[in-house]
């Protein structure tokens, strides 16, 4: 029996790590919010805190495939399969068709077209195929972001006391045991008393 041995294919190289797209790392003045339904308004993307000029970086390698400018504000896009990071607003540096890798300077941040006015800002979004994701998933280490407790989380109060069925209530004064027999015993004292006394007087008529 004759046995051949089949090289076996190679996994695919795992995803270039991304980077942040400003040095040193930003601010984040506002996060990823998906919209409800695709066609409704959101933020399809973050807000990075920056500085006019300042150089943005190509946070994925791949492809040059927009650098231009979009609705009134200069937009770079960075291609690698059905991945696309974006970039706005930035003054190109790059032309379509280069190809990039991560880290290296594609423009500069630019005051016009700001999601953050009075301060600028860079928009930082991507995309799988249509669909719109949060850049920061990228990220090797990304920031957690800590969440107040709701109310469904707030901690338990703790439990009230049972009352047992024996105990007096609250309302009721402490009556020592003894107490309590010397006055039963006065009772039936008196009671014997009164009993003997209508007898005589019985007896008497």
């Amino acid at each position: 029996m004759n046995l051949a041995l089949l090289p076996l294919a190679a996994p695919p190289p795992p995803p270039a790590a991304a980077a942040w797209p400003l040095q040193p790392r930003p601010e984040i003045v506002r996060g990823f919010e998906p919209p409800t339904k695709p066609w409704l308004p959101a933020h399809r993307g973050v807000d990075l805190a920056g500085r006019p000029g300042q150089p943005v970086l190509a946070a994925t390698p791949g492809t040059i495939t927009y650098a231009g400018a979009l609705a009134g504000r200069g937009v770079i896009t960075i291609t690698t399969g059905p991945r696309r990071t974006t970039y706005e607003p930035v003054v190109p540096a790059v032309s379509v068709g280069a190809t990039v890798t991560t880290g290296a300077v594609i423009g500069r941040l630019s005051a016009a077209g700001s999601h953050c006015l009075p301060r600028s800002c860079l928009h930082w979004g991507l995309l799988q195929g249509k669909q719109y994701l949060n850049p920061l998933s990228l990220l090797p280490n990304r920031p957690v972001r800590l969440l107040p407790l709701t109310e469904g989380q707030t901690q338990p109060t703790a439990a009230a006391p049972r009352v047992r069925s024996a105990d007096p209530p609250a309302s009721a004064p402490d009556v020592p045991p003894d107490s309590n027999r010397r006055a039963a015993k006065l009772v039936i004292a008196a009671t014997a008393a009164l009993t003997l006394t209508a007898g005589l007087l019985i007896r008497r008529e």
